[in-house]
């Protein structure tokens, strides 16, 4: 309880935007969290945190914080997503308007309540300058493309921006392009959350084959993980 009251008044701070008292309330607030083993109040605190960094120009503190949110979230589940919200002030405070306008699409198509009305607020103003940077065809390629992804591919979509907080691109993933039409397709579908029954029944092959074609993915491009072969169809932009 005595946690749960210090996030609340960390967020009530920053919702009125005293963001000098709010700092310490939810610095301690963490420090508890961690002491206790909370892994689940954690991502929100630390998310929180970010959000502080960010409002005082700290961008690198702010990528810190929301990359150890993010890697607890996965761990989580699909049931934290201020970090995605979050994630996208910190791509529009680092010159990336299409990152941030994917972000924030991701955000508003995956939440499963009401968003709170000062965040809405808040985000008005850096998402219409965002829109206005790329043109209206830009952002609705943006918003599209986060729209349709799943939990975990915008968390992992996240953690690959905060790894490269700037406007420079990421580097391109090696590999993929020794992989056949067939095998980007597979991996698109395990980067838009399909498992492999759902991949065989999409393309009418056996769960087997697509087992054989995953592990040949993995033989050219090292990705052994999931996750991993996630993070290079988002490298690549093939979600």
């Amino acid at each position: 309880m005595a946690r749960l009251r210090r996030m609340v008044l960390a967020e009530t701070l920053i919702q009125a935007d005293d963001f000098a008292a709010a700092e310490p309330v939810c610095a301690a607030a963490v420090n508890r969290a961690l002491d206790a083993g909370d892994l689940r109040s954690l991502p929100e605190l630390l998310t929180e945190m970010a959000l502080l960094d960010l409002r005082a120009g700290r961008t690198g503190d702010a990528a810190a914080h929301l990359r150890e949110a993010l890697r607890l979230a996965l761990r989580a589940g699909p049931v934290i997503w201020g970090p995605l919200d979050v994630c996208g002030y910190l791509c529009a405070a680092t010159g990336r308007p299409a990152e941030a306008v994917t972000m924030w699409a991701a955000y508003a198509a995956l939440i499963t309540h009401e968003d709170f009305p000062g965040r809405a607020r808040n985000r008005e103003e850096p998402l219409h300058a965002a829109r206005q940077a790329l043109g209206p065809d830009q952002t609705r390629a943006a918003e599209q493309r986060g729209a349709a992804m799943s939990w975990a591919t915008a968390a992992e979509y996240a953690l690959l921006l905060t790894e490269h907080p700037g406007p420079q691109q990421a580097p391109a993933a090696p590999g993929l392009g020794g992989l056949s039409a067939r095998e980007r397709e597979l991996v698109t579908l395990v980067a838009q959350g399909a498992t492999n029954a759902q991949i065989a029944a999409r393309l009418h092959i056996s769960a087997r084959t697509v087992s054989s074609h995953l592990d040949r993915i993995r033989d050219k491009t090292g990705a052994r993980r999931r996750a991993d072969l996630t993070r290079l169809a988002l490298t690549e932009g093939l979600v």
